[in-house]
């Protein structure tokens, strides 16, 4: 781990484990299974739904900024506080919940390395009492608008130089025989196929059967592979942005690539602009 760009985004479920009394840490959990906090989870953690409170109700957009500064505030967590993600799913959603307190500028935020499952299969304990906090000020940022791509910004750039497009979706949805993962329902937008340029990398690839992220060595080679070196603008980009989430921590945390970017309107959107190139 120590070879990483910056070893202080991961922490491991140990040192989580050491310091479950810690007041100067927070422990968040995101699942994409909104009901497992109820059904465990590490004792100090608060529960986030990303349904419900990462993303706005109405309009398709992240949380706003002064919904941000409630959510952490109601969370018990200060500028000032670590917070620690974790979450099912090799930390998918966690990742997402990371990039968006990025996004506000929260300073130290960190992601428990395996998730769930580590933590779980190394029979480490999981409660069922809801954790009670009680509220402290918080102030967001203004957005870094430079940790995410739009659309029309993608339109304009995909004949630009340089530019990388990393998918990060499955092989099936990348090729266009799928709109979505199978155990998600098939909709959310017109068409499938993947968005012209863009490089085929599994987000799993990046990560080893418990949960954890492969070494930098195997990472590192895992993207050069396929031309994503670091150089130039990277984009990724999945269904709805959780996923590309969790490449997008690979490639800035663990690699250290700066220009990377992520399109959270991802192929949920791109799939239904009118004129917008597909490829298959």
């Amino acid at each position: 781990m120590n070879d990483y760009a910056f070893p202080e985004s991961i922490v491991e479920t140990e040192w989580v484990y050491e310091r479950l009394d810690d007041t100067s840490i927070r422990l968040v959990e995101v699942d994409v299974d909104t009901s497992v906090y109820d059904q465990g989870h590490i004792s100090g953690a608060v529960g986030w739904n990303w349904q419900s409170q990462l993303q706005q109700g109405l309009v398709r957009d992240l949380i706003d900024k002064e919904g941000m500064q409630k959510l952490l505030s109601d969370s018990g967590i200060g500028n000032s506080t670590t917070v620690v993600l974790y979450g099912d799913n090799n930390n998918w959603f966690a990742c997402w919940a990371f990039w968006q307190l990025k996004y506000y500028g929260h300073n130290d935020v960190r992601i428990m390395n395996g998730g769930r499952i580590k933590w779980e299969l190394e029979g480490k304990p999981l409660v069922t009492t809801k954790t009670q906090v009680d509220s402290v000020p918080y102030m967001a940022k203004e957005p870094d608008e430079s940790l995410r791509a739009y659309r029309d910004q993608i339109l304009t750039d995909l004949s630009k130089p340089g530019l990388a497009l990393v998918d990060v979706r499955s092989p099936d949805e990348y090729s266009g025989l799928l709109v979505a993962p199978e155990n998600v329902p098939q909709e959310g937008s017109q068409r499938s196929g993947h968005i012209p340029g863009a490089k085929n990398i599994p987000w799993a690839q990046a990560t080893d059967s418990d949960g954890t992220f492969k070494s930098y060595a195997d990472l590192l080679q895992l993207y050069t592979d396929k031309g994503v070196t670091g150089e130039g603008d990277i984009v990724t980009y999945c269904r709805i942005g959780e996923r590309s989430s969790h490449t997008w921590f690979v490639l800035t945390q663990l690699l250290g690539y700066s220009n990377v970017s992520n399109y959270d309107g991802s192929w949920t959107e791109w799939g239904s602009i009118v004129g917008a190139p597909i490829e298959k």
